[in-house]
């Protein structure tokens, strides 16, 4: 809240270079601030009394969507791949599969590894399982298994989480 949105009768204020000037009457810390050309911001709504802050608002603004801009330009969003198998995956495309299950944990990527079951295979779902533990054996250099392989449906899925590397 700013200015005039503060609605309470004292307010614990603090200075422009952050002194503390104590406990002062809304009207006194409102009438300070318009004296110092600048805004009166409640920085502390539920403190007891409340806590104000003399400060340039729009400048305040400005350097906080500043340094949220600059902690989303650093932050890494962890994208979910997915990567299917079949019950009845021949050697070859299996391999091809894993190629691409280490590139995306390589790149630190978060990948869900599914089997689809089709017409009856469902009846033989350990098969099914045993080609999700291979991938997760294979893989345990680079990752680690965040959800172990569950049956949802007529779909097997496994979640791995790449290793921090420090």
């Amino acid at each position: 809240m700013v200015n005039d949105e503060i609605r309470v009768k004292e307010v614990r204020l603090i200075g422009v270079e952050g002194e503390q000037l104590g406990v002062k009457p809304i009207r006194e810390a409102m009438q300070l601030a318009t004296d110092l050309n600048l805004d009166l911001v409640n920085v502390a709504p539920t403190a007891k009394p409340p806590v104000c802050r003399i400060m340039d608002y729009g400048k305040f603004r400005y350097e906080q969507q500043k340094k949220e801009k600059e902690a989303r330009k650093n932050q890494k969003v962890v994208e979910i791949k997915e990567v299917r198998f079949s019950a009845t995956i021949d050697e070859h495309d299996y391999q091809t599969k894993l190629r691409n299950v280490v590139k995306f944990l390589n790149e630190q990527d978060k990948v869900k590894c599914t089997v689809r079951f089709r017409g009856r295979e469902i009846t033989h779902a350990s098969i099914g399982q045993k080609v999700l533990e291979r991938v997760a054996k294979e893989t345990e250099e680079l990752s680690s298994m965040e959800r172990r392989p569950k049956l949802e449906g007529r779909s097997m899925i496994m979640i791995l989480t790449p290793k921090v590397t420090t």
